[in-house]
């Protein structure tokens, strides 16, 4: 049972188009597994449709049907992601719109060692504004304690971890924030893999995960 929720913030920016591609992958991985947050969303989507109903009409350019097709070619990536949020995923450790990012589920990830056991595959995301990452920490595990220079968004997609602000399994997500000091440690019994979305480095306080840190995109 999904315990930790995502905030109407990140869904009204998604229903709106105005997250970066990492953040919107995020988004619609947690809401086809939460069918609370699918409801949300869709009571978004038809706020903005009945306020774009009343808004004035403005002028086009000629050419704006080839500059929106030019850009819905170069975004299909983030295109898919919005359809396959409204369909939850049922026989996968991965949402589909995950795995069409991995090239399939949980033994397409190209993990690379980051140290303790822990494993990381940094995703395509390629918008600049934000990083999107596999984080696999084996059951038991602990992260380094860190903060945050920005904004962190960690959804869970097998196992569960813990730190200061609770217990988080598959499903649940948690937003951390400049504010948020804590310390991950996967649960016992399974591995715990997650998807994390961050907009700024993180800030570690031990020694080596800092000089790690450049080297490891974290």
């Amino acid at each position: 049972m999904i315990t930790h929720h995502i905030p109407d913030d990140l869904l009204m920016g998604y229903a709106a188009g105005g997250l970066s591609e990492a953040f919107d992958l995020v988004v619609a991985s947690h809401v086809s597994l939460n069918d609370d947050a699918r409801a949300r969303l869709s009571s978004f989507e038809a706020l903005g449709g009945a306020v774009l109903e009343g808004a004035e009409t403005a002028e086009l350019a000629d050419d704006s049907f080839e500059a929106t097709m030019a850009r819905i070619m170069g975004t299909a990536p983030a295109d898919t992601v919005r359809e396959e949020a409204k369909a939850p995923a049922r026989h996968a450790t991965f949402p589909k719109c995950l795995r069409d990012y991995v090239g399939g589920d949980t033994d397409a990830v190209q993990w690379r060692p980051v140290g303790m056991g822990v494993k990381q595959a940094v995703l395509p995301t390629g918008d600049g504004e934000a990083t999107a990452r596999l984080l696999y920490i084996p059951a038991g595990q602990a992260m380094p304690d860190h903060g945050h220079n920005g904004v962190e968004v960690t959804l869970v997609l097998q196992g569960a971890f813990i730190d200061e602000d609770g217990r988080f399994a598959r499903g649940d997500i948690e937003v951390a924030t400049q504010e948020t000091e804590h310390t991950p440690v996967a649960d016992i019994g399974e591995d715990c893999i997650c998807l994390v979305v961050t907009d700024a480095p993180l800030r570690f306080n031990g020694l080596l995960p800092k000089i790690a840190q450049k080297i490891l995109r974290i």
